[in-house]
């Protein structure tokens, strides 16, 4: 799936969020939000200007949130998205409460909807984790030219095919047709067991932790 089609399915299948942003302290604060749009362009929200989660985002321009669509557990698919933001004014109202059309129950007249603003998460990663399959299928993505490095285990060429790690890896999602061994990343839970147990220490994490 690309970026744009992973923001699509955000916004169509699962729609409604939880956000979080920082506080003047720096705390994390969050709240339920609904990703009303998706495009090539980002992510496309909207909120009232009298509210705290307004003030957090002209302060500090950035967002995280994560959706999720299952019954339960083993049947969900989780998308995380943590990016930049930006707001668009009201010029995009009319198209979004098209496209959501329950919103004219909260905000009934153009005198109360006045109080609304749209932003969009235009830069940013994110990534979809589906615990439905089996292995787990999980990979990441970023949109609005953002370049950072996905969080990742990998094993170096000091790797001797000792094949340790093959007995602690809760997905046998561990390569080991050639040496060094191939951690295939779609499948991987970033459990980090097979770094702890690796002999060699060829086992190392890249990316933010």
């Amino acid at each position: 799936m690309t970026a744009t089609e992973v923001l699509r399915y955000l916004q169509q299948e699962i729609h409604s969020t939880v956000a979080a942003t920082t506080d003047a302290q720096g705390l994390p604060v969050t709240c339920a939000i609904d990703v009303m749009d998706a495009d090539e362009n980002g992510l496309y929200f909207l909120t009232a200007k009298g509210k705290g989660f307004y003030a957090r985002l002209k302060q500090k321009g950035y967002l995280a949130l994560t959706g999720m669509k299952g019954e339960d557990t083993m049947s969900c698919v989780a998308v995380s998205v943590r990016g930049k933001v930006e707001e668009l004014g009201g010029g995009l109202l009319g198209r979004l409460f098209e496209k959501n059309p329950y919103m004219n129950q909260i905000y009934p007249t153009p005198e109360s909807q006045k109080a609304l603003t749209v932003f969009r998460l235009y830069q940013g990663r994110g990534e979809w984790f589906d615990l439905s399959k089996k292995p787990i299928e999980r990979f990441s993505f970023s949109f609005g030219e953002e370049t950072a490095q996905p969080e990742r285990y990998v094993i170096t060429a000091a790797c001797i095919g000792c094949r340790v790690c093959e007995g602690v890896c809760p997905q046998n999602c561990i390569d080991f047709t050639s040496t060094p061994a191939v951690i295939v990343q779609q499948h991987c839970l970033h459990c980090g067991n097979c770094m702890e147990v690796c002999p060699q220490q060829a086992v190392i994490r890249e990316g933010e932790r």
